[in-house]
């Protein structure tokens, strides 16, 4: 690795903020200190990296978010995660001779609701104003930052999609990717951010911000409305969970995938992990093969539950995984279970917060690929996601192309509980390798019994359907040749750390109130308390 830093857990019992770039975990730990809680932190962080990390996330992205308070003891889920436009028709691409959603295409775009999720999360729970949080991400869209690291080379690769419109300079620096360490202004999101911060949600949904992102979507062949905006909400729906020797484990429900991280872990604890050993090629056997079942699965099945049916209770049952995991042999790798090759790689953020009264917040927000689909919305520093190349085209699949309906969603939240009380806010950003970080973070902490930050440091593996499986290069060469040996196709990836996923954990003392906070050592961020 470039950065192979050497990381200790960070300790502390008034407030905490674990995110992938120093200066949002800065302004979360701000509102912390101001008096704010868990949640008013994590919006202030997400928006934050809006403006420092904006190759990942924007104001023209999408929002999940777990939240554990306290006083109630429950956990609550939050999905603002848009829907494809009424006028979403899968007829109009088929006859252009599409089979399948470009991700550059003004046809990926669905309504961002990345607005209406920092408006639900902070009218609900938060104890600040939308003008309060986002004083940061103005500041810095304003004034400037000095840009970092692997931001820097994120945002040099995918320059090429805003380079491609005039409107793309204004996330460019003279034209080009701004170099490590330039400072970068962003004044049309400053005056964006500033309307939102006055006028919330209605500002955003209905006002000239509105009129803009459709005007340009419609420009460029799109199908978004002014209606489709004005009716987008987010909604609170139920968490679903299940139990890992005695660890309750959360996840929002359809249409994310953290479905896959259930049903993974429902196969995984029929296998005496402990016995075969940390880091051993048969526990890598056991993950890799409970994790490619439940990956083929959820590309199918994961859709709008409120659109088409997704049979969540049965594919998170622990009959099903009795069922399954009768198709994993020990010594030798399953054939032919995926499904279809997917979008492995994609740019998000995530945000774990959790304040002195025990209040937390997972948060995760994202664009999907690195600045989604490039379209950034004239004089708003607005880039549009381009979630919506998650739809299929094909007429039997769940997650078909239809109007007015959330496609599947990598992103996902997690949060876990011990009898009844909060033990981690924690998350792992990154495509499909989402499901698969939060799996084989949960596995570090509670079968290896590692911290935080040992649970992040460790080798991971990625499931790439229609690929193979990806190592880390720190993987022990025994284990990948023993691997080799069980007929998995491996090969081990050297080119970018953070494509095996991004990953900030905090966990919590119920009896001491000590936090204990842990930060991806691929990426630029940090865990920070006071």
């Amino acid at each position: 690795m470039e950065f192979n830093s050497r990381r200790s857990n960070v300790r502390t019992t008034n407030g905490m903020v674990a995110t992938s770039q120093p200066l949002a975990a800065m302004a979360g730990l701000r509102i912390l200190m101001a008096g704010g809680n868990a949640i008013d932190a994590a919006v202030a962080t997400a928006a934050t990296l809006s403006v420092v990390e904006p190759q990942s996330t924007s104001v023209g992205g999408d929002v999940f978010s777990l939240i554990w308070m306290n006083d109630e003891k429950t956990v609550r889920a939050l999905n603002a995660s848009g829907r494809s436009s009424e006028s979403a028709s899968r007829s109009e691409l088929l006859s252009r001779n599409m089979s399948y959603i470009p991700v550059q295409s003004p046809y990926a775009i669905t309504v961002p609701g990345a607005v209406s999720g920092w408006s639900a999360v902070l009218e609900r729970y938060g104890t600040m104003d939308l003008s309060d949080v986002l004083k940061p991400a103005i500041e810095y869209a304003r004034n400037g930052y000095p840009v970092s690291e692997l931001i820097s080379n994120s945002w040099k690769a995918n320059a090429y999609k805003l380079q491609a419109f005039p409107s793309g300079g204004e996330l460019l620096l003279n034209g080009k990717a701004p170099e490590l360490g330039q400072i970068m202004r962003m004044p049309e999101l400053a005056k964006t951010l500033q309307i939102i911060a006055e006028g919330g949600m209605e500002a955003f949904y209905k006002g000239d911000i509105a009129k803009k992102i459709v005007g340009y979507v419609q420009e460029r062949g799109g199908w978004i409305t002014l209606e489709d905006m004005a009716n987008h909400e987010a909604n609170w729906v139920e968490p679903i969970s299940t139990n890992y020797r005695g660890v309750t484990c959360w996840q929002c429900p359809p249409n994310g995938q953290g479905i896959n991280v259930l049903m993974a872990l429902n196969i995984a604890q029929g296998f005496d992990l402990q016995e075969k050993g940390y880091q051993t090629a048969d526990t890598y056997h056991h993950l890799i093969e409970s994790m490619r079942l439940s990956l083929t699965d959820g590309l199918w099945y994961v859709t709008d539950p409120a659109v088409r049916q997704v049979p969540i209770s049965e594919l998170n049952s622990y009959n099903y995984a009795d069922k399954q995991r009768q198709l994993i042999n020990s010594d030798t790798a399953m054939k032919d279970v995926s499904v279809g090759v997917t979008n492995n790689h994609s740019d998000t953020v995530y945000v774990s917060c959790v304040d002195g009264e025990g209040n937390a917040c997972s948060f995760i927000n994202s664009i999907f690929s690195g600045f989604g689909t490039g379209l950034v919305v004239p004089d708003t520093g607005i880039v549009l996601q381009n979630r919506g190349s998650s739809f299929s085209l094909s007429a039997d699949h769940p997650n078909v192309l239809e109007p007015n309906k959330r496609p599947f969603h990598t992103l996902i939240p997690g949060m876990a509980t011990i009898d009844g009380k909060l033990w981690l806010s924690y998350g792992v950003m990154g495509g499909m390798q989402q499901a698969q970080g939060h799996f084989q973070a949960l596995i570090n902490m509670i079968d290896f019994k590692l911290s935080p930050q040992e649970a992040l440091n460790a080798p991971r593996f990625s499931v790439r359907l229609g690929e193979g499986i990806a190592l880390e290069p720190f993987v022990p060469e025994e284990v990948v040749q023993n691997l080799r040996k069980k007929g998995h196709h491996i090969f081990v990836d050297a080119s970018n750390g953070v494509f095996f996923g991004g990953g900030q954990i905090i966990s919590r003392d119920s009896q001491t109130g000590v936090l204990v906070g842990g930060s991806e050592p691929r990426l630029d961020g940090c865990a920070v308390g006071w």
